[in-house]
């Protein structure tokens, strides 16, 4: 996966209502390390984007052992949109699109010029 892209992924959700995922995986870390969204060592939360990928490709699955994420479908969706700049997850833009808000829209547009560009819009 590239730096960059999980740079700009872990900052989405850090954005992203207040860090609402961040906190979330810190809240949620199972004892078991290979079970774990995310890391609490360093000065920065390092994000284990593999895993976040196949809990979310578990959603999809009804045989599937492993939880799946509960939330609200934005709350999802910036998740999956977060994912996808990490190199791990497929999106359907326009169904990412159909469930945010102009606050996330403009929230993920921001990450997203970012990313490509380099700067702040």
């Amino acid at each position: 996966m590239d730096d960059e892209g999980m740079r700009a992924a872990t900052r989405l959700l850090g954005r992203y209502r207040n860090g609402y995922w961040l906190r979330r995986f810190l809240d949620e870390a199972p004892q078991r390390e290979h079970l774990q969204s995310i890391g609490r060592t360093g000065p920065y939360p390092k994000v284990f984007w593999p895993w976040i990928s196949v809990r979310l490709a578990s959603e999809r699955s009804v045989c599937s052992p492993i939880e799946p994420f509960k939330a609200s479908s934005s709350e999802l969706a910036v998740l999956r949109t977060a994912s996808s700049l990490a190199g791990g997850t497929a999106i359907v833009l326009k169904d990412v699109l159909e469930v945010l808000d102009g606050s996330e829209l403009m929230t993920v547009q921001q990450v997203i010029i970012k990313f490509v560009t380099g700067s702040e819009s």
